[in-house]
């Protein structure tokens, strides 16, 4: 998951926790979360669906594809990240630090509501400071590793850090061309949760 994106790309306080729980729950127990947690799930899963099926995110693909074949979307999260915050033009420097911190602090107010497994990874997230160093390529490395290791199916030495640094620029054009949609999209489907509401 990019978890900053999805952080950045949160209305609310309550939907910061929906986005980062929708990896970490059944789908049956959504709804056991307070509606503004709900809208965080509903709306992480609207972000997924439409970055699926953007042509730049097939696109960036495409890079990773060769070396992880179907695991070349986790990468791509991960990419997405590291751009989005070197994106000065959504917030300065000292913006995302601030978004960093604001973060953590939400989770952890929210800790009633987060599962055992999701607690541990914030408590290594929030000492690292995983968000604001996206912007590092070590922190980019970092996260790469994270999910070869996690990944069942792959060897743990494919050069994917190094595919990230040849392809840097062409990635950062798939960025360019659909971050600007994903942030338009995202706020539509908030407009319609608040509709709801």
């Amino acid at each position: 998951m990019n978890y900053l994106a999805h952080s950045f790309l949160s209305f609310t306080d309550g939907q910061i926790v929906g986005q980062f729980l929708e990896d970490f729950i059944r789908n049956r127990d959504r709804f056991s979360f307070p509606k503004d947690i709900q809208d965080g799930i509903t709306l992480h899963r609207a972000i997924d669906t439409f970055t699926d099926s953007h042509p730049a995110i097939h696109e960036a693909k495409k890079v990773f594809a060769p070396l992880v074949r179907l695991y070349a979307g986790a990468f791509v999260d991960v990419s997405m990240d590291h751009f989005v915050a070197n994106d000065f033009s959504l917030h300065t420097l000292d913006g995302w630090k601030a978004h960093s911190l604001r973060v953590y602090c939400v989770l952890n107010a929210n800790e009633q509501w987060l599962p055992e497994n999701f607690k541990k990874m914030l408590v290594k997230m929030e000492h690292d400071d995983w968000l604001y160093n996206y912007r590092e390529n070590w922190g980019i490395k970092f996260s790469i590793q994270k999910v070869l290791n996690k990944a069942k199916y792959l060897d743990k030495d494919i050069p994917v850090f190094e595919a990230f640094l040849k392809n840097k620029e062409r990635l950062q054009q798939c960025y360019d061309d659909f971050f600007p949609d994903l942030l338009a999209h995202a706020k539509g489907i908030n407009t319609l949760i608040q509709l709801e509401n």
